[in-house]
Order: structure tokens, then sequence, then C-alpha cells
């Protein structure tokens, strides 16, 4: 009783789940599960009925649907159910289970009227659809076989009786088309091949033809060819996406429509959440086949397999309308997209933008107005109003920020239905969302008001545009006078000259203004970090004095130790803190000879024992050379502790593995500690590629970080970052982990939503958790149902937030270009040899460091410099006033 309490709760459960997302794939399959185990047949009939309006169902799911029904049908209505039932069925994959299962429950009708041509008309259907399945298809050939011999078993006279003329030309009428299913198969190349010809040599009572034989021969060639492919099926584990793909591009050069067709829906029966699979699917339909029920069928599956790719429904939408679909259709399908769930908010604008294309295609623009234009202007406004209701509720932004579907709804009506006065009231709309800030929103208003307009509207948009932009004012300031030096009067001119100038002297004033606040930071942070420094010192210093004996004197250091290094390191040094007492080692620049610079202040002195043993050790210590044309055989390893025993050995059993080790070369400091980085160089380069497999290794609680020896003098933007930052639909980023969180009890909580693929838990260069991880899923389906269901969730009484993985692009420091000096840019620190740092930023604000050649002509919102320009250092700007900045803007 208690078990089934349980069972009713959760079924309750999954079914206000089911009326909050009905897209959740996973809680239908549970849902089902669950009824099924109870015996609710009339619930269980529903909730199989629902989710199969919604997704195609699995050949398991519809085997269980099948026979479950079939088990109830004793009527004849009810036999009409279950045939109505297996015709759905054949429809969401080309399974051959299901059409052998199909065949075999309509020879149970046989006793009906038309029983006997119906069975065959159902083989020959299931023949065509799988009949060219290579492991498959055998079995439908034979059960196929058996029928027809049924058949003639039946016809047969009784023993002793002479057949009449009808019955005579029965027999042999059944005789040919066991022959012809015969022939038909063995042209096709299919397993156990052999077998067939051998049953069919011992059957028939006539030589088989040699067209037959040629036939034959010739499709045992084939299967050679394909056997390759199908054995690699047989040995991958699911879901052999490689393998398919690499039998789809056989079948694709083979050129057979029928068998291309085929794999790729052999494909997708274990595949069918991949939407690349089926993008390219009905990308090949629509370009190749072009038979209406077959691309629209395998759009549907598509859409309904993947609810979530919009680029699936846009390629549905078109295919509709290739193929002259109702209007009503087309407008009912577009309903359901809008229903599907997107993940992204872009996605909602594509599938209206999508929409609104299939609607401007059918107004007829001749006729002032007609019903298509009224309904494609209420489609433009309700696009409007539902990125901005239902889409900015549920993802805190539009997915339109710069109004790409009001600045297309502006040129239709400018340039379709000349209506300039709708178009401008569209462009003031557009500027009153926050896009009056951008130049290229206002030049993209002029050049319509330039093509569809007049002068005097494309000079009050460049107006309003001075006045407004904050990104690129020089642009509009240019465009402006250019306008006026072509069209203007000398009024027009004085006032565009006037406007121009006092616009840009507050833009510089503005610049110069954020460029003192942006050095007073940078000024503020340094004197920070030099505070920090000094701190750090301090502490270190009074470590050392309290370990040294009272009235001890320090000696003067070694006339080697005050020289300078005279090798540059190859490999970056890496600091990093200590797994001692955790402070931070600072070596004052050292390389692997010794020091790159001057000694460091006098330290307090230390035992004689201990000096004596620390001038040994720098006596002993060999300079650690590298040659930069093994390179290619060698890795560079670093953040490993400053306290490993014997690292040569330690290092040599590590990546033995990998291959045959040359030499392990540990880089030690002038007194004789490791500084927690090396050189592995290897026999061959393979041992070395392979070697980059252990990167983040942890070594002794600390992640060894494993990276191609490359000299950053010679590549300074040599930069190695092995994760992906670009948007994955199937992994998700989960924040506000408890540190004390493992990666088995991440897998726990997220296994319940998919297979997990990967789960990499985010730590510093010490190994620490950072509370961060990245998930992945084996598709996108269990990574979007699994955000729903985990985002919010509680591990360890921590508040997890779970999202799509869409990491921020990795920011690399930019090279000061000719003339593009960021007016904003922090301050960069660089470091000379003696370790002093000097501030390189130009404070010249962006506005006035121009070059020399004349300025270039704005075309379509973007100035265009001359490769002079680019090419070439500018000369140091020169203060400028007011007047002088007019001239350069005047000057021809």
């Amino acid at each position: 009783e208690d078990e089934e309490k349980e069972n009713e709760a959760e079924i309750q459960r999954l079914e206000e789940q089911l009326s909050i997302n009905a897209f959740d794939y996973n809680c239908h399959l549970d849902l089902i599960k669950l009824l099924r185990q109870e015996g609710e047949l009339v619930k269980l009939r529903r909730a199989r009925q629902k989710m199969s309006e919604l997704f195609p169902l699995t050949e398991e799911i519809w085997l269980d649907w099948l026979k479950d029904e079939i088990k109830m049908a004793s009527e004849s209505s009810e036999r009409e159910k279950v045939y109505e039932l297996f015709e759905r069925a054949v429809k969401d994959y080309i399974c051959p289970e299901i059409w052998l299962e199909y065949a075999q429950y309509s020879i149970g009708g046989i006793g009906q009227e038309g029983g006997i041509e119906k069975v065959r008309s159902i083989f020959e259907r299931a023949l065509t659809a799988v009949g060219l399945h290579v492991t498959k298809g055998t079995a439908l050939w034979e059960a196929y076989r058996e029928f027809e011999n049924a058949i003639l078993e039946t016809a047969q006279p009784a023993p002793g009786s002479v057949p009449s003329s009808e019955q005579q030309q029965m027999l042999c009428s059944q005789l040919e088309k066991i022959h012809m299913l015969f022939r038909r198969q063995l042209g096709i190349p299919l397993l156990d091949m052999e077998a067939s010809y051998a049953e069919y040599e011992e059957w028939s009572e006539d030589p088989i033809p040699e067209t037959i034989i040629k036939n034959y021969k010739k499709a045992l060639q084939q299967l050679e060819k394909c056997k390759p492919y199908e054995e690699a099926l047989l040995g991958a584990e699911t879901p052999k996406l490689a393998e398919y793909q690499a039998y789809i591009d056989f079948e694709m050069k083979a050129g057979d429509p029928a068998r291309i067709q085929l794999i790729y829906e052999r494909a997708l029966a274990e595949n069918c959440l991949v939407p690349d699979l089926w993008a390219r699917y009905n990308q090949y339909l629509d370009r190749q086949l072009k038979v209406k029920e077959l691309v629209l069928s395998a759009h549907d599956r598509a859409v309904r397999n993947c609810p979530w790719t919009v680029g699936l429904w846009i390629r549905y939408l078109l295919a509709m309308e290739r193929h002259r679909v109702d209007h009503s259709i087309i407008s009912e399908m577009f309903e359901k997209a809008l229903n599907a769930g997107f993940i992204q908010a872009t996605d909602y604008v594509e599938i209206w933008q999508a929409y609104l294309d299939y609607l401007r295609r059918r107004v007829d623009f001749t006729q002032d107005s007609s019903k298509e234009l009224e309904e494609l202007r209420s489609a433009f406004a309700r696009a409007v109003e539902y990125l901005k209701q239902e889409v900015e509720e549920r993802f805190s932004e539009s997915g339109d920020p710069s109004c790409t579907i009001m600045q297309n709804w502006a040129r239709v009506e400018a340039r379709l239905c000349n209506n300039m006065q709708k178009a401008r009231e569209l462009w003031d709309n557009i500027m009153t969302k926050g896009n009056a800030k951008y130049a290229n929103m206002w030049l993209e208003y002029y050049n319509l008001e330039r093509a569809h307009g007049d002068t005097q509207h494309c000079r009050k948009a460049l107006h309003r545009a001075v006045q407004c932009t904050s990104d690129y004012p020089e642009h509009v300031c240019e465009v402006l006078l250019t306008l006026e030096r072509i069209e203007g009067t000398l009024e027009d001119w004085d006032a565009a000259v006037q406007k121009t100038e006092n616009r840009l002297a507050r833009v510089n004033e503005q610049r110069a203004k954020a460029a003192e606040k942006e050095a007073a930071l940078a000024k503020q942070e340094e004197e920070k970090a030099e505070q920090r420094k000094q701190a750090r010192a301090e502490k270190k210093a009074s470590k050392k004095v309290k370990k040294t004996r009272i009235g001890d004197k320090r000696k003067a250091d070694d006339d080697d130790e005050g020289e300078w290094g005279q090798e540059e390191e190859e490999q970056p040094s890496k600091r990093h803190k200590g797994d001692g007492d955790g402070e931070l080692l600072e070596e004052d620049m050292e390389v692997e000879t010794g020091l790159f610079g001057r000694s460091g202040p006098e330290k307090p002195d230390r035992p004689a024992n201990q000096k004596e043993k620390a001038s040994t050790s720098r006596k002993d210590i060999p300079k650690v050379l590298h040659d930069s044309s093994k390179d290619n055989v060698t890795v560079f390893v670093s953040n490993l502790s400053y306290n490993m025993a014997d690292p040569e050995a330690k290092l040599k059993d590590l990546f033995e593995s990998c291959g045959e080790v040359a030499e392990i070369r540990p880089v030690f400091s002038n007194k004789g500690t490791f500084r927690g980085y090396c050189y592995v160089e290897f026999k061959e380069e393979k041992s070395a590629l392979q070697a980059l497999g252990l990167d983040r290794k942890v070594v002794e609680g600390r992640p060894m970080f494993v990276s191609p020896c490359v000299d950053k003098n010679k590549n300074p933007d040599f930069k190695v970052f092995r994760y992906s930052t670009t948007l994955e639909k199937h992994k998700l980023f989960i924040s506000g982990l408890p540190f004390s969180c493992t990666k088995e009890e991440l897998e726990d909580v997220c296994k319940a939503h998919g297979n997990v693929k990967d789960i990499r838990l985010v730590t510093n260069r010490a190994g620490k958790p950072k509370g961060l991880a990245y998930v992945e899923y084996e598709n996108e389906a269990q990574a979007s149902q699994a955000v729903l269901k985990m985002d919010g969730l509680t591990v360890k009484e921590h508040v997890i937030k779970v999202a799509i993985s869409n990491p921020p692009l990795r920011k690399v420091p930019d090279k000061p270009e000719a003339g593009r000096a960021s007016q904003f840019a922090v301050p960069r620190q660089v470091y000379g040899a003696r370790g002093k740092g000097r501030t390189q930023l130009s404070m010249m604000p962006r506005a006035l460091q121009r070059q020399s050649n004349p300025v270039a002509k704005a075309e379509n919102g973007m100035v265009q410099n001359s490769p002079a320009a680019s090419s070439e250092p500018p000369e140091e700007p020169k203060k400028m006033s007011n007047a002088d900045f007019a001239k350069m803007l005047l000057k021809k």
C-alpha cells in the first residue's frame, strides 16, 4: 500500500510538471512507465497520446503501446483503431521491427473482405521503406515469401483431382509472385544473400536466368563495400554518430537516393535528438528529392524531436511555403513554433523574422491595400509586442536590442508601400529604445531617408544624430558636413560647422575627464599593489629575523650574486604560492641561469651552516639551457610544488607513460630551491603531444600545467586555452556550489536528468575549488531539461544557479596600433630589467589622435582608413584649439 501511495503521488507530481512544461521528454517517459506499472490503462493511453502529439515515439515505446492495444482489440472496430495506430507508428521512424509487426498483425485479418490484398499492400510498403536495410531487410523479404507460399498451398488442388483452367491460372500467377520476390531480393545487397540464392535454386524448378545471376553478383559486390560500415556500426557504442556519418558519406558518393534516405533514417532512429543530423537530412530532401509528402514528413518529425532548435522550424516553414501548403496550416505551424520553448531570446527573433518574410512574399505591393498587406502589418506589430512582453519577461531581454524587426518594417513601409510617414514613426520608436547613442543606427535611418525621403528630413536626422551619438560622433559629423557641402546653402553649412564644433568639443572634454579618472584609478591600483608588496616583504623579513641568532651579522653577498643574468628564460616564469608557509615567493625575476637583475636588498643573517650549505648549492647548480630546435619534442611543465623532493625522478616516472623520456630539466633558483617548473624532453614528437593530455593532473595536491614549449620572446601572442569559449547548448554552467562538493556528488545530482558525459570542477592554481562546474550532457534536450529542474536547487545548504554554458570571450591584450589607442584602457604595468614598473598609456583622447593623411569618407556608417594610415605609426599629436579642430574637419 505504501508503494502504491508513493506511485500515485509521483504520478500526480509528473502530471503537474507536464502541465507546466509539456515539452519535458523525460517526464513523459517516467509517467508512462509508472502508469504501465500500475495498470492504469485509460490514463496510460491518454499519456501516450499526449506524448505522441508532441514527440515522435521511439521504436520501443511504439512496440509496447501496440502490444498493449493488440491484447485489448477483439472486435473489428477495435482492430481498425490498431491499424490507425500502426499507421502513425510507421510515420515516426523507419523501423523494420514495427513494419514486420504491422504485416504479421494484418495477416490476422486475412479472412475479411479484401484481406489478402491489404496484407500484400502492407508488405509492399514495408519493402519500399526498409527492404534495402542491409542487416534487417532479409526478415521482411522472407516473411513476405512465407505469406505467398501459404497462399500457394491453399490454392493447390486436392490430391488426385484435376485442376480447372481457372485454378491452373491462379497457380501460375501465385508461382510468378514468388519468383518475382526471389528475383527482387537477390538484386539487393543484404546479409545472407548466399542462403537466399541457394533457397531459390532449390525451390525453382527452372534454371535461374542469367540476368538474375548477373544482378545477384553485382549486389554481392555492393554488399562487400557496405560490410565495413555495417561492421563498424555493430562494434560501436551508442549513439554511433561518427560511424553513421561515414556511412552516409559513402552512400552520398554512390548516389542512390533510396539508400541515402534509408541510411539517414537509420541514423536518426538512434540519434533522434541531434539537430544537425536532422538539418542535413532535410537539406538533402529539399535539394535532391523534392517529394512533397516525404519532405514535409521529415521536417515535421525534425521539429517534434528537437522543438528547441529554431533552425529546424525555419526550414519547416520554408519547405511548407515551397510546396504551397495552405496559408492557415503554415500559420498554425508558426504558432506551434512560438510555444516550442526556445532556450535563447534571439531564437524568437529569428522565427518571427522567418514568418514575417513569408507574409511579405504573399503581398502584392502593386495594390494600395490588400488583406495580405494588413495581415503583414498586424504581424509586425504583434512581433514587436511579443518580444517586449513574452520574451523579455522570460529572458530579461527582448533578444532584439537593435530592433531589426522594426527596421525591416520601416524598410517595407518606405520601399514597398511608399509610406515614409509610417517609416519615420517606426524609426522614432527605435531611437527611443536606447539606440540613439549609436552612430550606425542613425546612419541606417539617414540612408533610408536618402533613398526614399527628402533632403530636409535627411538634414534633420543628421542634426539629431550629431546631438545624440556617443560612440562615434566624428562619423555623423563628417556625414553631415558632406551633405551640406553637396546640397546645403551657406546658412546650412555655417549651422552644421557650428553644431559639429560644439559637439566635438564637448565630446573631447568628456573623454579627457574619463581618461583622467581612469589614470587616477590606475594610480590608486599601483599604490595599493606597492603597499601590498611592501607588506609582504616586511612580513617575510620579520620571519627571517626571528630565525637568525641575535648578534649575527650578514656577510656581503658573493660577487656572482650581484651580476646580471646573461640569458633570458625561454618559457615565462610562473609565480605561485608555495606549499609550505603559504607565502608568495619572490625571487626578483630569477631565471634558470641566475638572477635576471641585481640582487635584492641585504637580508638578515642566517646561521653559518645554512649559509655554507646555500653557498655550496649555488655553486653546484648547473645552468639549465634549452635548445629551441627541440621545441617539438619538449613540453613545459609548471605549477609544481616548490617542496617537491627529487622532481626529476618523480616526473620521469609520471611522463614515461607517454613515451621514452630523453631528459628532464628542473629549474632551480640560485639558492638551490626548486622553482616549480621544468622542461621534459622526449625522444619522439608523438610522445610530447601525448604528454599534453596530462595537463591539470594533480601532483602532490596541485594541478600540474603541461603546455607546448614555445619561446614567448619570439611568439608573444602564444596562448593555450583548452576549453571552448562559445555557446555550447549541450553543456551547463553551475555556480554557487559548496567548496566541499566532489565530482561524484555532483554527478549523482546531474545524472537524474540525462546521460552525463563529463564534469569539470573549476579550481584555482593551487587546486582549490572555486564553487563552479561545467557539466556536459549527450544532447541539447537533456541539458535544457536539466536547467529547468536544477536551477535554484539546494546542494549542501547552497542554492546553485544553472544555465546553458556561454562563457564570455577571453580577453586578449590589445597591441598598440597606429591611431587606435583606447581612451578607456587601464594602464598596463610593464616591468623592466630592474623590476620597476612604468606606465605606457597615452592620455590623449582618441578623437585627437588623427593621422596626417586626409580624412577618409564615411560609407555606410564606417570610416575607411587608407592603407598608409593603418601601416605607419602616428606622430605625436599636438594640442589643438576648437578652431584648429574645425579646420581639420573641413580639410578636403
